[in-house]
């Protein structure tokens, strides 16, 4: 019963991750499935305009989850280098996930993907370096303040030293391979705005991080709603702060790429990020999120898997609609069938999950093997 309302108290957490997940099928959906003469119309500007919260969200909420798990661990008796084993562990996982998704999209895109595709720094590497590397976080700030405190460092020097990293202290002595990590410049001696590397990227994380500690204090559990209240207040105040210093200040930098680079934009969106927390509780507490089967929750829950899937029947081969060649009419269906999918498929898998063996038996036997 307890473990049930604390899953009902954290819900907001999953329907967040399904929200981002939802905006991820708008702007890939109208990205791979619209005419190129239809770019130009604002439901298309305005679909990849919300494509810049998705990949952040993802990230912001590792870290936020990641800090309830690491608290909930230190209470349990749970000594630092365990926490630090797991945390680092799940990273290294999702790191090796995410080099598996590229092997399988340079497989299916044979004999047109070109090798160098299979070391293209994916959102799905990126998670995985930055859940590690919060890990080494949790190891080396052994209290909530500190954790908290180094987060809040790290995701500010992570966001100010990423425009001269693109620009006038690119390490261009790396092989493309390496750069990538710390520009996304892949193999096109320039960094690329669709890739995710290292800089500024894990700073989502780091900020999640530290929201995260934030909320896990004894107050923050007390007062959940007060703490992401406050959560909401400062985000907002984050945001103006950001469009405000943007608007009105000089630029720091020689280069000023404020949808890619930009110090003030990374700000900005962890501001709509945390503004979000209170509304996502709000909307699953007490709005229509509490009533029923939310299937933003349900692929919350699954979130990586639903990544993985989609834009396979999106980007790749198996792409439901012929690619680049449909009115919005005809995409927006298409988005529409993907959300429904990949809610069918998300509940599957949490209903069929730990029943490896029952499933395996049930095989052998439509296939008269004997069992065992």
């Amino acid at each position: 019963m307890a473990e049930a309302k604390s899953k009902q108290r954290f819900a907001y957490i999953d329907w967040l991750r399904g929200l981002a997940c939802l905006m991820m099928f708008i702007v890939h959906g109208y990205d791979s499935w619209l005419r190129y003469d239809l770019h130009e119309t604002p439901t298309y500007k305005w679909s990849q305009f919300l494509g810049t919260l998705p990949a952040p969200l993802f990230l912001f909420l590792a870290g936020v989850s990641l800090a309830l798990v690491v608290v909930k661990m230190r209470r349990a008796g749970t000594g630092a280098n365990e926490i630090a084993q797991k945390s680092i562990t799940r990273g290294a996982e999702v790191l090796a996930l995410g080099y598996l998704f590229r092997i399988q999209e340079y497989l299916l895109g044979l004999p047109k993907s070109p090798w160098t595709d299979l070391l293209r720094v994916d959102i799905l590497t990126t998670i995985g370096i930055t859940i590690i590397l919060m890990g080494v976080i949790c190891w080396m700030a052994r209290t909530r303040e500190g954790a908290i405190a180094l987060a809040v460092v790290l995701t500010f020097v992570t966001a100010m030293v990423t425009p001269p990293l693109y620009t006038t202290w690119r390490p261009r002595w790396l092989p493309w391979f390496l750069e990538s990590y710390v520009n996304g410049v892949h193999t096109y001696d320039a960094p690329q705005a669709w890739l995710f590397p290292i800089f500024p990227w894990v700073a989502f994380g780091f900020a999640g991080l530290a929201v995260g500690f934030l909320l896990s204090s004894d107050w923050g559990k007390a007062h959940l709603w007060g703490a992401l209240l406050w959560t909401g207040v400062g985000g907002a105040t984050i945001l103006g702060l950001a469009i405000l210093v943007d608007a009105r200040g000089p630029s720091l930098y020689a280069s000023h790429d404020f949808w890619h680079t930009s110090p003030n934009f990374f700000f900005a969106r962890v501001g709509v990020m945390m503004a979000m927390m209170p509304l996502g509780y709000v909307w699953c507490r007490w709005g229509p999120g509490e009533v029923g089967f939310s299937p933003l929750v349900q692929m919350g829950k699954t979130s990586l898997m639903v990544y993985w899937v989609h834009i396979v029947f999106v980007y790749g081969r198996l792409s439901i609609l012929p690619k680049h060649k449909q009115g919005i009419a005809a995409a927006t269906l298409g988005i529409a069938i993907i959300f429904i999918a990949m809610t069918l498929l998300s509940m599957a898998r949490t209903h069929y999950a730990g029943r490896d063996g029952e499933i395996r038996d049930w095989f052998r036997r439509r296939l008269g093997l004997a069992a065992g």
